[in-house]
């Protein structure tokens, strides 16, 4: 069972406040912190993996690392982890600015078992990212992403049916499918078996 870490409804890197570019609604450690509380809570109800994910700024995830090293080393116990940021448009980069390559050099010292993409984009949307990703990455690759950008003249609010989302999903698949927001389980039910 994966536990997921993410995401924060704040970030390290970016001021909300446009007029104080330097302003920061909140702290590193106040981020640490958070994710620590969640990390001890998901190592004690035993889960098997960690899955930090929805990743638009790498400060976040760098706190979120921090604290699952930390975790590690006072519970004794590590396990395998998962990292997956989120391109946030067709520019290739996340909202902190990283490009992939750049976010996969931040991450490397935890030695995830995976890193990825997830939510925000549909799958023809962050197709061209994840075979960037496979290129440069040397781990597994995953990708969940959403049924498209949000459309709200679309009877599921979003233009991807689970007929239409599944055979796009699959076409990378080989050993994890699933789906970001709304890759509910009938969604991903034309995944299974194949």
């Amino acid at each position: 069972m994966a536990g997921a870490l993410g995401p924060l409804p704040v970030t390290a890197s970016l001021s909300p406040d446009v007029n104080d570019p330097g302003f920061r609604a909140v702290t590193f450690d106040q981020i640490k912190q958070s994710y620590r509380d969640q990390i001890e809570a998901l190592l004690g109800g035993g889960v098997d993996l960690l899955l930090v994910e929805t990743i638009f700024d790498t400060l976040n995830a760098k706190a979120a690392l921090f604290a699952i090293a930390e975790a590690f080393e006072k519970s004794g116990r590590s396990i395998p982890l998962i990292v997956s940021g989120t391109i946030t448009d067709r520019s290739g980069r996340t909202l902190s600015g990283q490009t992939l390559e750049a976010f996969l050099a931040s991450i490397a010292h935890a030695n995830p078992l995976m890193v990825g993409l997830n939510c925000a984009l549909g799958p023809d949307e962050m197709n061209s990212f994840i075979e960037e990703l496979a290129r440069v990455a040397p781990i597994f690759v995953s990708a969940y992403p959403n049924a498209g950008l949000p459309d709200p003249l679309s009877e599921t609010g979003f233009p991807e049916t689970p007929d239409t989302f599944a055979p796009k999903v699959l076409q990378w698949a080989r050993n994890v499918g699933g789906g970001a927001e709304h890759g509910t389980r009938g969604a991903c039910a034309p995944q299974r078996g194949r």
